[in-house]
Parts: C-alpha cells; structure tokens; sequence
C-alpha cells in the first residue's frame, strides 16, 4: 500500500491540487473588477454587475458537478476533464489582458476593446463552470482515499485540505495585486493584468499536472447515482401525485410530501421531510451574501478612492480583500475557545440559529460602517460629471488673467500659470511642442506614487522629469516656451488634491463582515450538517452554496436596477435590506424545532418490506373506486397492472 505516516500518499497530490487551484481562484478574482474598471473601460454599476454574475455562476455550476460525477464520469475524471476547461478558461484570461494584441497604433489603447471584452467573457464563462464544477468533488475524492479504520486520518485530512483553501486564498490576494501593479507591454507600459493573471493560470497548469500525476495511487469509486436526483425526484413524484389526487374524495394527508409512499420507501419520505425542513430556514440567507460578496466589487472600489501609503509599504485596493482570511484564521478559535464558552457561563442559549442571526447583524453594521466611510470620502472627491453632463476644462498659457464668459454661466477669470517672465504667445508654445517628442509611462491611478516622464527633441537630448503623486490625485503639467534642455522649468499643477481618508479605516467594516462570517457562516454550515439525515448532506451543500449564487444575482439586480444616485446610499439601502431579513430569519427560528436525524430514521429501519406496495394497493384501489367494485384482490390487481 502507499502510505506515509499512516496517510495514504494519494492525498498529498490532492493537497497541493486543492492549494494551486485555489490560488488560482482567489488570485484571478482579487483583480478581476479592476480589471473591468480600468482595462476594459466599465464604470463602477458595470463592473460590480459582471462580477457578481461570475461569482454566481461559480456557486451554481457545482450542482452540475455533483451531477456529472456522481451519475456518469465519476469523482476523477470529473476533475481531470473540468480542470481542463478551467486552465483554458485561466489562459484565455491572461490573453484577453494583453493590450498589445489590438494596439495597432501603439498609443497604449487597444483599438479592438470588443476583442479583449469577448475574450475575457469567454474565459470566466470556462472559469465558473471548471471551478464550480470540481468543487464539490475534490474534498469528496480525498475523502474516499481513506479505508473504513482511518476515521481519524480523515478527519486530519480535511482540516489540512481546509488549510490549504485558505492558505491559497491568503497567498494570492496578497501576491496578485502586487502583479498587477507592475508595468509591462511590448509598445507601452501598463498596468500588468496579464500577469495577475498569467500566474494563477500557471498555478491551475500545476494543479492539473500534480492531480493527474498521483492517478495510480487514488481509490476511484465508480458512479452509485446522485442523491440530489433521487431527492428531486422524489419531490416532483409527491408533488405530481397530490395534484393528479387534489379531489376531495381522497383524503389529505399529514404532510404533502406523503404523497410519495407509493413509489418511495418511507425512509426516504422522511429523509427529504428533514431536509426540506432546512432548506426552508435557507429562504432568507441569500441575502447575507449579497453583502459579503461585495468585499471583492464595492469595497475594492472604495479603497481605490482612498490612501493605501502605510509609510513602509504601501497597499493595493484589491490587496485590502486580504484582511478578511486574516481576520478569519484569528477570529474561528476565538469565538470557539472563548466567545462561545463564555456566553454559555453567562446562562444564555446562544442555539445555533439565533447565532446566525447575530452574524446577519454584523454583516448589517458592517455596510452601516462602509456608508459612514463612503459619507467622508465624498466630502474629499471632486464632483466629476454624470453621464448627461459635459466637463469643460479651460487652461489659460499666457502669464495675465483671462476673463471668459460663458453662455448661460456666471462670467469668470482664468488665472495665468505666471511660469516665467518671458511674456510669450500661445502660439509660440504651441510651435514649440510640436518641436518635442513625448514618452510617458502611463501611471495607474491605483499604483505608483510617482510618475517619470522623458522628454526627447530630435537630436537626442533629453529630460527626465518626476512628479510625486498622491492616490487619486490628478496634475496637469505645463512645458513653458522657456524650457531649455538642462534646465528644468517644468511645472505641475493640481488638479485633483491625494485621497485624504487612509485605506486603514476600511479594516473597521472587514473586521465587522468577518465576525459575522465567523458566527454566520461556520455555524450554518454546522447546523446544517447536525439536522441533515446521514446520506443527504451534499443536498444541503448544494442548497447552501445555491443561496450564495442568489445573494450575487441580488447584488447585480440593485446594482444595474437601483442606480441609486450615492453609493452610501446603496450601504445603507443593503443595510437595512439585511436587517429587515434578519428579523424575518429570528421569527422562522423561533418557531423551529431541532431534530436527532439519526433517531427518526431509527424509526424507519423497522418498517415492514412490504409496507410500500401496500400503500400502493390502497391508493389505486381508491382510484378505481368510481368505476369498479372492489370484490377480489386478484381483480384489482389486474387492474392495477393496466393502469
């Protein structure tokens, strides 16, 4: 056997498989809405709309995966055959980021944006559906590694496999950003988005390579039939059933899904009573991950208006996502060791649901802190001009004032830039820059804090000038007619002032947002295991990770639909979205009653084999009551077989 240290080696593959790809994962997603800013042009709605769509599809696509493995392909070539369309989808990503592919003209702009638009779709398109798709199967796969007497070798394994997600989600929104910030280009420096995602698409290369290298050391058990498709067909036959039945000659039934004993075994019946049970309380959770969600779309925008200079180093907006795995590695065994023991001392019942509607709080207050934030931010952006507006900028080369007035505006004067004394023209300024070539590195906004520029005439001098930069600050520069190579009589002016509100206030709203992850998140996921009978917790996986796609279908619908005029409002307008849900959520837990899954279908095991076609028996029996007496079992048994 292959075994070290009493582990089987198969799981060391799926390990370091499970820590690239979630490199890849984080690490593509962490630059991914500025890369929709700022790379292909969107505004801010735009860019938090196809975010949140991606992100949906990532969390709706896994139910096709439990699908696809456990009915036909099997756990391991599920992964291997979706893995490919995750690492092409990766690579068309890292493409599509390439401005150089369209910049015919060699300005720094593409020329065909539609080319690297498309291509980027396509790529997350392939993305959601590789990821999604191998997400419920990996821990499941590894877990099938371990013999009947390894219970505790398993255990450990999923605690490393858990490490390793958030070790590969901590990595790469550390790493990614830092990318991107670099510059690169064949004809012009930009921002490096190719890299940020060029990497993670080598990590998923890796990931691949590594899975498909162990292929001879995995136990690989072939498809038994997906429960999630026995479930659902076992609540479509209740529903039908009670339909095809809804006359009043037969009488009602304790629960409607009893309308399914004549094809299902009673156990069965009362498994699926028990997850309908939770899946109920799951109605309004979608509405917790609206919010959360929007750590990597609205808050890395925020962050992007704001200072990231902590003195020594100096923070990227999409960098900040990284205080949220922090945080959590810090608050799990605190709240377990701690919180949790202490409010137990304290004689509160703090029963698994009433913490999940605690940590929808947290999360409530968390945006509450974000519209604060945003509030005193708007105090120090500058107005820019909405879509139905125009922004006319006048700039005054001479060295006197020049009045301007304009039609249907108060009259005003433009100051001169007073940059020599040498009383030149206009004209003569304009002569002369046609005189000088430009090569300018083209600055992130998000980046560095300082631009170089060099100036070249045609016989080769040149001049190297540097402009310190603030975040978000904005400069116009003027070459006078009196520049002279040597001599550096360049001069900025301000246009915009630096972001003054420091980046480190966003950790307040992170900090809030993971606490109530923590108590939300963790907890119901535990609550869901501990109610779900034994042989259906990958039903309530599946409904779990549903409700997250819900949540982001929720943020793109008020995102493209609200258009609220602030986004502080929007804060706020979630905030209380969340609040009033909770509120909703602590009513259905109240009336909740906690079962022992494993003693009902206790009650089960004991019922008679033939109990089923006996129901059977008595409902077509009733059925054929209108139209035939009921004289010999034989005769109805034969009428039985016609129908």
């Amino acid at each position: 056997e292959n075994v070290c240290l009493g582990y089987p080696v198969s799981i060391f593959f799926i390990v370091v498989n499970e820590f690239c790809e979630r490199f890849s994962y984080y690490g593509m997603k962490a630059v991914l809405v500025l890369y929709f800013k700022y790379f292909i042009g969107w505004d801010n709605d735009l860019s938090t709309t196809i975010y949140h769509t991606f992100v949906a599809l990532c969390y709706l696509t896994p139910i096709l995966g439990a699908i696809i493995a456990d009915s036909w392909l099997g756990k391991f070539k599920t992964i291997v055959y979706l893995s490919i369309v995750y690492t092409i989808g990766q690579v068309i990503m890292a493409i599509s980021a390439i401005h150089d592919i369209t910049d015919t003209n060699r300005d720094g702009t593409p020329d065909n944006m539609t080319f690297h638009t498309a291509m980027s779709m396509l790529g997350l398109i392939l993305i959601a559906l590789g990821t999604g798709g191998i997400k419920p199967c990996v821990a499941a796969f590894g877990g099938d590694q371990f013999e009947e007497h390894q219970e505790k070798q398993r255990s450990t394994f999923f605690s490393i496999f858990y490490l390793s997600i958030n070790a590969g989600s901590l990595l790469s929104t550390l790493i990614t950003p830092i990318l991107r910030a670099q510059e690169c280009g064949i004809y012009s420096k930009q921002s490096c988005f190719p890299l940020a995602f060029g990497v993670p698409a080598a990590l998923m290369v890796v990931a691949l390579i590594v899975f498909i290298a162990g292929h001879n050391m995995y136990i690989m058990e072939s498809p038994k039939g997906n429960i999630l498709l026995q479930v659902m067909k076992c609540i479509g036959f209740a529903i039908r059933n009670r339909f095809n039945h809804r006359s009043k000659q037969h009488p009602k039934r304790e629960h409607w899904m009893d309308w399914a004993e004549e094809k299902y075994d009673k156990l069965l019946i009362a498994q699926v009573k028990m997850v309908l049970k939770v899946l109920f309380l799951y109605i309004p959770l979608p509405m917790f991950w609206a919010l959360f969600d929007q750590q990597g779309s609205r808050w890395t925008l925020q962050a992007t208006t704001m200072d990231g200079n902590f003195g020594a180093f100096i923070i990227q907006p999409d960098q900040m996502q990284i205080v949220n795995p922090i945080l959590i590695v810090i608050m799990v065994p605190i709240m377990d060791s701690a919180v949790y023991p202490l409010i137990k001392k304290c004689g509160l019942n703090f029963t698994p649901l009433r913490r999940m509607t605690v940590g929808m709080l947290l999360a409530s207050l968390a945006f509450v802190a974000a519209a604060l934030l945003q509030i005193q931010i708007d105090r120090t952006v500058p107005n820019f001009p909405s879509s139905s507006q125009t922004q006319v900028k006048f700039l005054n080369l001479e060295n006197t004032p020049v009045p301007v007035v304009v039609e249907g505006q108060e009259p005003f004067v433009v100051p001169g830039f007073n940059v020599s004394s040498h009383n030149g023209t206009s004209n003569s300024i304009k002569q002369f820059l046609k005189e000088l070539l430009f090569y300018t590195d083209l600055i992130s906004d998000v980046s560095f804090p300082r631009a170089s520029f060099t100036i070249e005439n045609e016989e080769g001098q040149t001049c190297h000038y540097i402009l310190q930069l603030g975040f978000g600050s904005s400069y116009t520069v003027l070459i006078p007619n009196t520049f002279t190579f040597g001599e550096s009589n360049i001069k900025a002016i301000q246009d915009i002032n630096p972001n003054d509100i420091h980046m480190a206030w966003q950790v307040i709203q992170y900090f809030l947002m993971t606490c109530g992850e923590v108590v939300f998140s963790v907890t119901g996921l535990d609550f869901s295991y501990s109610q779900a009978p034994s042989n259906m917790k990958s039903v309530l996986q599946a409904g779990w990770l549903l409700t997250v796609a819900v949540g982001n279908i929720i943020v793109l619908i008020v995102a493209e639909a609200g258009s609220l005029p602030e986004q502080w409002a929007e804060y706020v307008l979630f905030a209380c979205l969340l609040v009033a849900v909770s509120i909703i959520f602590a009513v259905m837990a109240y009336f909740y009653t906690y079962m022992d899954p494993a003693e009902i279908e206790a009650k089960f095991m004991e019922l008679e084999p033939d109990d089923k076609k006996r129901k059977e028996l008595e409902m077509m029996t009733k059925d054929n009551l209108a139209y035939v007496n009921n004289e010999t079992s034989n005769n109805t048994d034969v009428k039985q077989t016609k129908i």
